[in-house]
């Protein structure tokens, strides 16, 4: 439009044309940017068969015919379908009466049908009887006012980058919905009111109908949303999406493991601090390997107890303890497992071992063993078991062991002397321990990690009770072989043992890159994607197969947000915690800080109080 042409207006009372002064506001208004320009694609083409918008394509599609009876959530494989779609659902009453005529002018032609084939001797037609018994039923059920009927719409479009991903699309939802016997058509040469139908105007443009009464009608609505809950177990947080309850027992899936990926600060531990504090109500032992030292007040303040694992602690935890073997285990199979395991203790130690090197190693805890006379056949539960300096004594009469001795040393006589050459004095009869190396030495911390995952492990086995075992920062473990092999171990085994293994970490590339790291993931039923890095997200997306938005909501998730998934589905979750359990969990140092403060003005108020009552 021409700059005059705002000036001018049309006088029709007197058919003549004139310039009239407008207001500067009229001018600015007429060039404001709308919302309908906003969201208007760059371009538009419409097709037969689908749309052009913009970048993307759309095709819509509408439901012509459904099976005699419909089951409830029919409809949900297709509302959980990891696509971007479109539903409208259009709903016009009937009038009882004018459908109860239609009904009984279409009985009496079923029944004039019948009788025709008796008359001429036919063989009874079940599909006309089936028809007539289904009519008679109905049209009671209308006359009663118990069903009412309705014309249904049922219309989706689908969208996708390319021609090739919308077929693909279209054939998936076809199966699905073709294996419940119902069925759909594209909106040929009717695209445009197609995708107007499914606009949020509430504008039926197709009219595409087919007549439900009530009850199928009732198992599309509530219109099925994504969920994911069961009927018991602990509150995880709530569906982002709808605002339901994430609800799990981790003790009635498949097996009772759980993965956590998250970047620095995004709430992993805190989310774990609140899975720890409810599944304690629910009488779950909670045992945590905490390299950070994060857990300990929580230990203090439900009860617990909490060991400090380093070179100058009092806590210590003997290598060469024995198991005492359950009624269906061999004592000979429980001595050959824990040989092999502290094969692999001493591999971590000693930073590797040949083939020949391995070999002296295993026959010399044989022969450490056999110096207390413990046998297959002993008594495990009234032994007194060797200590590191009994194994370096064999070990050092053994021909080409010197380098091995050498090595041990260290451990034995040296600067690590006090770390694990003394007998086990941790007893673990509270429902929640937790085990901090936090005070170990970094090249120390899988050592320290793989012997307290030994010492939990024979405890476990012990005596059968249900536990939750929490690995903080695993990708510690999964920086050696052994430690990693000994990890899947427990996961593949823990559920004959009734034990739980939650793993956690923030460095998701060493995680995976462990020939064990992906066989965790598969080997876990809950798995659980909080906020992510740039730098590990698309890791993440293979790992996982996200979707491009489920890509961009871990980057853009806010703290104790993410994706929670349980078997083959996910939905987006958001952690949240009462007052009480905040002030337990937190993890935030200016809330540690404030909460101290507040503690230590209670305790200055109490000794006010009693000093001035004295």
């Amino acid at each position: 439009m021409a700059f005059l042409d705002l000036f001018r207006k049309k006088r029709e009372d007197e058919g003549k044309s004139e310039v009239v002064p407008v207001l500067p506001e009229e001018i600015y208004q007429h060039g404001v940017l709308e919302l309908q320009d906003v969201i208007a694609p760059s371009a538009l083409q419409i097709t037969p068969r689908a749309l052009n918008l913009g970048e993307k394509v759309a095709r819509t599609f509408f439901v012509i015919s459904y099976p005699r009876f419909l089951t409830t959530g029919w409809f949900s494989p297709i509302v959980n379908l990891d696509k971007v779609f479109d539903v409208s659902i259009f709903v016009h009453p009937m009038d009882t009466q004018d459908v109860l005529r239609g009904y009984q002018k279409k009985v009496a032609e079923v029944e004039s049908q019948i009788a025709i084939r008796e008359e001429k001797g036919l063989v009874r037609d079940p599909i006309l009887d089936t028809a007539y018994s289904d009519l008679e039923y109905l049209r009671d059920q209308l006359q009663q006012a118990q069903e009412k009927m309705f014309q249904v719409g049922l219309y989706i479009t689908i969208y996708g980058d390319t021609r090739d991903e919308i077929d693909k699309a279209e054939s998936e939802i076809r199966s699905i919905l073709e294996a419940r016997l119902v069925y759909l058509k594209p909106a040929l040469f009717q695209q445009e009111g197609g995708f107007k139908s499914v606009m949020p105007i509430a504008q039926d443009e197709l009219g595409v109908h087919t007549n439900l009464n009530s009850s199928p009608l009732s198992s599309i609505f509530p219109f099925i949303s994504f969920d994911l809950t069961s009927d018991r177990g602990i509150l995880y947080g709530i569906n982002r999406h709808n605002s339901s309850l994430v609800l799990f027992d981790r003790f009635s899936l498949e097996n009772y493991n759980s993965v956590v990926f998250a970047k620095s600060g995004a709430g992993k531990s805190y989310m774990t601090k609140l899975e720890i504090v409810r599944s304690l109500m629910f009488d779950t032992d909670v045992i945590v390997i905490d390299p950070e030292r994060e857990y300990e007040y929580l230990a203090e303040t439900t009860g617990g107890r909490h060991f400090n694992i380093s070179l100058s602690s009092q806590h210590h935890i003997n290598p060469f303890d024995l198991p005492i073997p359950r009624e269906d285990e061999n004592p000979s199979d429980v001595l050959r497992n824990n040989i092999i395991t502290l094969v692999g203790l001493f591999r971590i130690m000693f930073g590797g071992l040949t083939p020949e090197e391995d070999a002296i190693i295993d026959r010399a805890i044989t022969e450490t063993y056999a110096l207390k006379d413990i046998t297959a056949d002993s008594n495990f539960a009234s032994i007194e078991p060797p200590l590191l300096s009994d194994f370096e004594l064999v070990l050092s009469g053994m021909e080409g062991s010197e380098s091995l001795v050498q090595r041990l040393s260290k451990y034995t006589h040296g600067t690590w002397a006090g770390f694990i050459n003394r007998p086990t004095n941790i007893d673990m009869n509270k429902r929640f321990i937790v085990f901090s190396v936090r005070d170990m030495e970094d090249e120390l911390k899988p050592v320290a990690m793989y012997l307290v995952m030994h010492h939990i492990w024979n405890i476990v086995r012990k005596e059968l009770r249900k536990r939750l075992l929490i690995i903080d920062e695993a990708w510690w473990m999964m920086k050696s072989e052994d430690t990693a092999s000994f990890l899947f171990s427990i996961a593949k085994r823990g559920r004959k043992y009734y034990l739980g293994l939650a793993t956690i970490t923030q460095d998701v590339a060493d995680f995976l890159s462990s020939g064990y790291g992906k066989a965790m993931i598969t080997n876990s039923s809950i798995q659980i994607l909080l906020r992510q890095s740039p730098t590990s997200i698309d890791l993440i997306q293979d790992t996982f197969k996200l979707s491009d938005e489920e890509k961009y909501l871990l980057l853009e998730s806010d703290v104790g947000e993410g994706i929670f998934f349980a078997g083959l589905k996910h939905v987006a979750i958001k952690v949240i915690a009462s007052y009480t359990e905040d002030q337990i969990i937190t993890s935030d140092p200016s809330q540690i800080l404030a909460i101290k403060k507040a503690k230590q003005e209670r305790a200055q108020t109490v000794e006010t109080e009693e000093e001035t009552a004295e």
